[in-house]
């Protein structure tokens, strides 16, 4: 069995290199990505020219642009890095099957029994180098026997450890720490040196049972320890790795935790860390190719009716259900006429997705004939299973309703198939005491109907607008007269008020009249209104009508 090799590729620039990428490398000086930090913009990306300037990350935006006035800044998309790093992901299966994604910007992979095939570690190197250049992209690589001797070279190898203490840190010990240093014969008083292997330019590779020698000299964070712990060591001399490694372990994990000894375990090899890959995602597309071209409408949902069900059975064993599915017709002349479905509830179920095809197979243009289908369910969706408790018929009654009422949702997705899901939409209840906010407009599709609306404690009008001025007296006592909307009305009747506040910690301007002292008020004319008296806050006080009651 092969030796375990490990590759860690490092990649600095991810989030500014992405933008550069993105935009066809029109970002011409320095550039900075920030995001915001504990209530500051700081940098989390530079690219080449920025750190030439000087910048570096976690550095705040304003001092960075006090030392490059040129600076461009762009806001960080974490979600499109993530899926930058995964299509990286994708590229480094071509050295190993056997790749893991290091968040943020990093990559491992396992080169066991790999190597060879591309001439060698330092040949595999070559290429790296070669296919991240073709892609715009910063890289930084180290290989070893151990994930963490590998993280560390990768980010690390080439720098010396630094000292925080200004002076000779020997001549700032204790004499009786000098004189414990001279009897312990340690390599640089005469001891057996230990091999350290070449750091800089492209030697990264500790030799197979080298993993010692190359982490001697490092830096203590690459040991990938918490800044905290860092700091601590540095200010009590132990700034190498190499210092640490003649430490007694029973006396680092009493001081510093057991957190820095599996750091040690991990890098030497004492203590496993797998490379964990990513699991493929879900795939479920069918086709099937034709004898010869069809160009029927009955001929191509017969070939539908024939590959629809083996779709299903995939999705069913994976409990998954599609959301959008895909239709492809393949033409004799090369080109594919494509429709998509949409469904308002992930299902599995044949009967409730060939109606939707068929409404949209006209769609589709033979041509001089199609001679391949092919049926991809775009997105899915887990179906759990759904256990009723209860007595015997009650069960069988509640799993009738929850199985077999799907007329709404086949509805949904008829409608959806010809305007548009998002344009179907329902509305749901919303946890606000501001009237106009009690309900909140969601897309039908991905949302489940509400069931339990909450009453309100007074009663509110079935139609209601944007509040439109009244010309009454303005005070706080119920008009007998008023004119609204061109018409002069008179009161009958008023039931109020009702107080309601409006949202201190919000400034809506709907809500800059203070106070509302709400009414239901009842005129001659047989109207039911909805009226309120704003007390004033930013603007001057008044009457309002908000709404009309059925």
């Amino acid at each position: 069995m092969p030796k375990r090799r490990i590759l860690s590729l490092w990649f600095p620039r991810l989030g500014a290199e992405r933008l550069i990428r993105a935009a066809r490398g029109l970002h011409v000086g320095p550039l900075a990505v920030v995001a915001e930090q504990s209530n500051m913009q700081v940098i989390t990306s530079l690219n080449a020219e920025a750190q030439a300037a000087g910048l570096r990350v976690a550095q705040p935006v304003r001092d960075a642009h006090a030392m490059c006035a040129a600076l461009i800044t762009r806001h960080r998309n974490a979600p499109a890095e993530a899926a930058f790093l995964t299509a990286l992901r994708r590229w480094a299966g071509k050295f190993s099957p056997w790749v893991a994604e290091e968040i943020p910007d990093g990559l491992i992979v396992d080169l066991s029994g790999c190597t060879h095939l591309f001439g060698g570690e330092e040949a595999l190197l070559s290429v790296i180098e070669t296919d991240c250049a073709d892609m715009g992209l910063s890289v930084q690589m180290g290989i070893a026997d151990t994930l963490g001797a590998a993280w560390a070279l990768a980010r690390y190898a080439g720098q010396e450890a630094t000292s925080d203490r200004n002076g000779d840190a020997i001549s700032q010990e204790a004499r009786a720490t000098r004189a414990r240093a001279g009897k312990r014969r340690h390599w640089t008083k005469g001891g057996a040196a230990p091999q350290v292997m070449a750091q800089g330019g492209g030697a990264r590779i500790a030799a197979p049972g080298q993993s010692y020698g190359a982490l001697s000299p490092l830096p203590i964070a690459a040991l990938r320890l918490e800044d905290q712990v860092v700091a601590q060591l540095n200010r009590l001399g132990l700034r190498r790795i190499g210092d640490l490694l003649g430490q007694p372990r029973a006396s680092l994990a009493r001081r510093f935790g057991r957190g820095l000894v599996m750091r040690l375990d991990q890098a030497m090899g004492s203590a496993p860390e797998p490379v964990s890959p990513a699991r493929p995602p879900h795939h479920f597309a069918v086709r099937m190719t034709l004898p010869n071209p069809i160009g029927l409408i009955e001929d191509v949902m017969a070939a539908i009716d024939r590959v629809l069900p083996t779709l299903c059975t995939k999705l069913e064993e994976k409990a998954r259900g599609v959301r959008t599915l895909r239709l492809e017709a393949h033409r004799a002349d090369q080109a594919a006429e494509i429709i998509e479905v949409g469904l308002a509830r992930p299902t599995y179920d044949k009967h409730r997705i060939r109606p939707l095809l068929e409404m949209k197979i006209d769609k589709i243009d033979a041509g001089y004939g199609i001679d391949m289908l092919r049926l991809e369910a775009i997105q899915t969706e887990p179906i759990h299973a759904r256990t009723v408790a209860g007595h015997a018929e009650a069960r069988r009654v509640a799993r009738a309703r929850l199985e077999g009422n799907t007329a709404v949702d086949d509805l949904i997705g008829k409608l959806g198939a010809r305007v548009g899901l998002d344009v179907i939409t329902r509305q749901h209840p919303a946890a606000s005491h501001i009237p106009e906010k009690t309900a909140q407009t969601l897309a039908a599709a991905w949302s489940e109907p509400a069931r339990d609306w909450p009453a309100p404690s007074r009663p509110r009008p079935l139609q209601m607008w944007q509040p439109e001025p009244v010309m009454a007296a303005e005070a706080p006592d119920v008009p007998a007269a008023f004119r609204w909307r061109g018409r002069d009305w008179q009161l009958a009747q008023a039931t109020g008020p009702e107080r309601i506040a409006p949202e201190w910690w919000l400034d809506d301007p709907n809500w800059r009249s203070g106070v509302r002292d709400y009414w239901v008020v009842v005129t001659e004319q047989g109207e039911r209104l909805w009226l309120f008296y704003g007390h004033g806050g930013t603007m001057s006080a008044g009457w309002f009508c908000q709404g009309q009651f059925g």
